[in-house]
């Protein structure tokens, strides 16, 4: 989606608004917003199962594009429509659709930004999909639930914490699925990390490190992105603005949501350096680029306590030289396992030398998740390794089986909102504040996520 006027705009309002959100949810006057205050259910969400699923994309850019590739390899999948404003971006996944033998799909976007109103107003559709820019994530989802359909985005879920309640509490009124789709989650050795926890290799989990570390300064300072949306965040705002990557995995293997929960949060962010010395070497030291002010710090130290009395430290740094590195570490009373620059585990008792570091790859033919043992093959060739695929097998999967997602509205949301509370922690000299909870209590009693084959079973551990 490209409408520059209407992205500025969008962004100067969450900016304004983001320093005064609370981590409370919503008051009763809080527009558009449900004002129940029922806690979430105690069990997971599942909906009817639908055995051919009708599909619409939002924003097929460069990761829109690449997940029209994906599910036209699902079976069972018809993409009935897409909608972008950008017709180049629209008309190749147009094209690629029609390629694949499939009916051509209708196309929208022409009339503005806001044309995906009418294309879930006019088509019959049971999943809507989205993967434009960041503000209009729960727009879109939010227009999908209250038309009947269920909603998927692409990260982050939201831009503000009253967008985070809003999806939210739509998903339970309206009981449809909001779903963040984190394509980490599903990286062979983060897989293989939560079956490790599960079966007590690490012992009781104490300390979880991760973060998103990628140099991304060409891309925000050239048009990579349509309308260069991604540096106008970098301009607006400072906090850690890109954390899903690193914390979806690690909520998920300490239960999350499912009998843990996030506590309190404190960030704190450096001096903001790299894009001016980058925009001043690469276009020029007189360009706007060089001479403009960027509010987000070049590293972004958040630090997480949860319920279960864990620790969690999220990085982000994206404007900095560096090799791309996510700083995967989950620490346990019984050992380590680590990845970047290297996959390494250390096990007291069980690695063959004290105090040394042995490769993770030794332990896969023991702990490789059943769901990749089972898809590798399909998996091929799809984006980051095969995760993407895989993600949206699973989002497919459990649509036509009728089974509740890997990830719901709440993890969507808690994983979305350390944006907006590092956002506040940093304006507020790194204060600590209590995390929002979006089940509202409901996490004591929810269930933990289950480890599933590639036919969706629930498999032992």
């Amino acid at each position: 989606m490209n409408a520059e006027s209407d992205r500025r705009d969008f962004l100067k309002a969450a900016a304004l608004a983001g320093l005064g959100l609370v981590a409370c949810r919503p008051s009763a006057a809080s527009p558009g917003v449900a004002t129940s205050s029922t806690p979430a259910a105690s069990t997971l969400f599942a909906s009817p199962p639908i055995e051919r699923v009708r599909m619409a994309f939002v924003g097929v850019g460069h990761q829109g594009s690449s997940h029209v590739q994906n599910f036209l390899r699902i079976p069972g999948v018809d993409i009935v429509a897409i909608c972008d404003t950008h017709a180049g971006n629209l008309t190749r996944s147009l094209d690629a659709v029609e390629k694949a033998g499939r009916p051509r799909p209708k196309a929208y976007g022409d009339r503005g930004p806001r044309d995906y109103e009418r294309m879930i107003g006019e088509e019959t559709l049971d999943l809507v999909f989205t993967a434009t820019p960041w503000e209009w994530h729960a727009p879109v989802m939010l227009a999908a639930m209250r038309a009947g359909k269920h909603a998927a985005t692409e990260v982050p879920m939201a831009v503000t914490l009253e967008e985070c309640w809003e999806l939210v509490e739509t998903a339970e009124k309206t009981k449809r699925h909001c779903i963040m789709m984190e394509n980490c989650n599903y990286d062979r050795p983060e897989m293989m990390i939560m079956l490790m926890a599960r079966r007590g290799l690490f012992g009781e989990l104490l300390h979880a490190e991760c973060g998103y570390l990628h140099d991304l300064r060409r891309l925000k300072l050239t048009d990579f992105y349509v309308g260069r949306w991604r540096v106008q965040h970098s301009i607006r705002r400072n906090g850690d603005l890109y954390p899903t990557h690193g914390i979806g995995p690690v909520a998920q293997w300490m239960d999350i949501n499912r009998g843990n929960q996030f506590d309190y949060i404190v960030s704190m962010a450096s001096k903001s350096r790299g894009l001016n010395l980058w925009a001043a070497e690469h276009i020029g030291p007189n360009s706007a680029e060089a001479r403009q002010t960027y509010a987000l710090g070049d590293v972004v130290t958040t630090l997480i306590r949860t319920k279960a009395g864990q620790t969690i430290v999220i990085t982000h740094d994206t404007d900095s030289p560096r090799p791309y590195s996510r700083n995967i570490l989950l620490q346990g009373t019984k050992g380590l396992v680590r990845k970047y620059p290297e996959q390494k585990i250390y096990i007291e008792g069980t690695s063959p030398q004290h105090d040394r570091w042995e490769d993770l790859a030794a332990y896969r033919a023991q702990y490789d998740h059943p769901l990749w043992k089972g898809i590798e093959t399909r998996a091929a060739g799809a984006g980051h390794g095969g995760m993407d695929y895989i993600e949206d097998y699973r989002l497919i999967q459990c649509l036509q089986q009728g089974t509740p997602m890997d990830s719901d509205v709440y993890d969507g949301a808690a994983c979305t909102a350390v944006i907006m509370m590092s956002e506040r922690s940093i304006a507020e000299r790194s204060r600590s504040l209590d995390f929002p909870d979006f089940t509202r209590g409901a996490w004591r009693a929810r269930p933990r996520l289950g480890i599933v084959d590639a036919d969706g079973r629930q498999v032992s551990t």
